[in-house]
Parts: C-alpha cells; sequence; structure tokens
C-alpha cells in the first residue's frame, strides 16, 4: 500500500512546533509584532501539516 506522505521534508513532530509556538507567544508577551504574527502564521501551518501527516499515519 502506498505511503500517504510525501517525499518532501519530513515534518517535526507537533510537541517542538507546539514549544516553538509557546516561546514565541511568550517573547512577545500575550502580543505578536508584525514579524513575529508572520512567523506564527508559518508555524500554525506547519502544525497543521504535522497533524496531517500524523493522521495519514494513524490510517
Amino acid at each position: 500500500m502506498p505511503s500517504l506522505r510525501s517525499d518532501a521534508a519530513p515534518a517535526r513532530p507537533l510537541p517542538a512546533v507546539n514549544a516553538d509556538i509557546r516561546a514565541l507567544w511568550q517573547r512577545g508577551g500575550g502580543r505578536l509584532s508584525p514579524e513575529a504574527r508572520r512567523q506564527y502564521e508559518r508555524l500554525l501551518a506547519e502544525w497543521a501539516a504535522a497533524v496531517r501527516g500524523d493522521t495519514a499515519e494513524a490510517a
């Protein structure tokens, strides 16, 4: 049965991405600068991709 994961770079584990998101918010004191907001959006996209990858592997 073929794998559902792409041959792209492997996704980081969810706990690592989550830790980066938490650290970003902590550094900003609960507020995000425009640059931090862009980083947050990239991290959210990475988190979503990691969730999809975990779901595909579990299926």
